[in-house]
This record gives structure tokens, sequence and C-alpha cells, in this order.
């Protein structure tokens, strides 16, 4: 059977991850505007945009190319921010999941450094490497966003390079334009080390 990419409810502690719907609309909003510091880079919707942001979400969903989520907040039952995974690649001739990436992901900076992304993070990886038997798993973001980069490396995942000119620019003023990417990745060898330095950076968080 040929893998589908769908994306199942992933809960933790702090987070639950949930199919995006235009339902988490009301919730997107307020926290799209909470503090758009560090959105520099990374498409995030205007209140007024946010139910265009879920159709396109959903329409690169039907495509079977993304499983978009709402990123729940556990203690306030709110959505605070989004991710997804996307652009899964398949064994050839096999028809099932080798590889996959996470990716455009943002929360509202109320949230931010809370320990949500960590655990977010962790929900995503160990649902790819452990229920899909991934191999591979990508993350990138533009490669002048040092925050982001930042993130990802304290994840556990590897630099791989910069590609130049890969990817649409999200930045202000850039429309049009393309961007330089920073590319990382986890492999499923390096997983169960990179999950135990979660779990870990999840405890102390928590503590």
């Amino acid at each position: 059977m040929s893998f589908r990419l769908e994306g199942p409810v992933l809960e933790g502690t702090l987070v639950r991850l949930e199919p995006l719907a235009h339902r988490h609309a009301a919730d997107l909003a307020v926290a799209a505007e909470a503090d758009r510091r560090s959105y520099g880079f990374t498409w995030v919707p205007r209140p007024g945009e946010v139910d265009g942001y879920i159709d396109a979400q959903l329409g690169r969903a039907a495509s079977g190319r993304m499983a978009p989520y709402a990123q729940i907040q556990i203690s306030s039952g709110r959505a605070v921010g989004a991710t997804a995974y996307w652009d899964p690649r398949l064994w050839p001739r096999r028809g099932e999941l080798c590889a996959i990436e996470i990716g455009f992901t943002w929360l509202a900076g109320s949230v931010q450094g809370t320990g949500i992304n960590q655990e977010a993070k962790l929900l995503l990886l160990r649902h790819a490497f452990e229920q899909w038997r991934a191999v591979r798993v990508d993350l990138k973001t533009d490669a002048r966003n040092m925050r982001s980069r930042a993130a990802i490396e304290a994840l556990g995942a590897r630099f791989e390079g910069v590609l130049r000119n890969w990817s649409q620019s999200w930045a202000p003023g850039e429309d049009g334009q393309l961007r330089d990417s920073a590319m990382y990745s986890v492999i499923a060898s390096e997983w169960p080390e990179c999950r135990r330095r979660l779990e870990e950076r999840l405890t102390r968080l928590r503590a």
C-alpha cells in the first residue's frame, strides 16, 4: 500500500498538534499579532489573512504534499501557532516513505521559549522516525534567520550547507524574490541521540 501523507493528532504535555482547520482561525489571528518581532523571515498571516492562509495550507494538503497542523497550548486550549509535515519523498518502486520535511512553523511570541517548539519537534520527529520509519527528516530556514538556525541546531539537527536562491523569500519587501536556504537534517541513525537531547531539554524547561 502506497504511503499517504495524513498527519494524526500528536499530543505531549505542553502542546497538542491538531490537523489545521478553520476552527483554529480566531485563535491564530490573536497569536499572530501577539508579538511579530521574530517573524522577519517567516510566513505568518495578519489577522485578515488567516482564512486565506488556512485555505492555502489545506490546498497543499489536498495535493498530498503537506500535513498542516495547529499548535494547541494544552494549558490554555488555544491555538498558538502552526507547523507542518511537508514534501514527502518515497522509496523508488516501494511506495513507502523515505524522507520528509518539517516546516512552515511559527509560534506566538508569548509562548516562544516555553518548550512548546521543542516538544512539537519531538512529537513530529518521533512519529516520522518511529511510526513512518523515515530515514531522514529535513528542516530548513532562511539563511539570514540566525534565531531559527540556532533553534534548529539546538534540536540536534545537522547543518548541511546553504543552497543559494533555493526557495521563496518571506522577508518584508522581498515579494517574488528567492532566498538562500540553510539546510539541516536528522537521519535515522542520529534519532536516538536527538530524542535523548530533546527529552533532556524539555525536562529542564519543565523543572
